[in-house]
């Protein structure tokens, strides 16, 4: 009976602790997520001298391997925003930044659409 108590008390105190650290590294992951596909974002409007027109033209293009996973919301969904292509001259579109389509906030209280 005192082990299994003691091993109720250890585990109510485990548990939390896990759970904080798996929140706080989709959090992590999702940031540099998002970190490198605005860094590739760049890099494809540097090289190619317009805005790609998604996140699939920059796999295709080699600029990402493949489409990253938003660990927040588990799948490969992100909302790509588009916007006037400046280095078009005839007015074109493009993907000029992506975001999670995850509701709420982090551990910190910041909300996840403003990553």
């Amino acid at each position: 009976m005192i082990a299994l108590f003691i091993i109720i008390i250890l585990l109510s105190i485990a548990v939390p602790t896990y759970q904080r650290s798996a929140q706080h590294a989709r959090e992590t992951v999702l940031k540099e997520n998002l970190w490198q596909m605005r860094r590739a974002i760049d890099q494809y409007t540097a090289d190619k001298g317009k805005l790609p027109a998604s996140i699939d033209s920059l796999v295709e293009a080699k600029y990402l391997r493949e489409r990253p996973i938003d660990p927040v919301m588990n799948n490969t969904e992100w909302q790509e925003i588009l916007g006037e292509d400046t280095n078009s001259t005839d007015g074109d579109q493009g993907l000029k930044d992506v975001k999670t389509m995850a509701d709420g906030q982090d551990s910190q209280g910041e909300a996840f659409s403003e990553y």
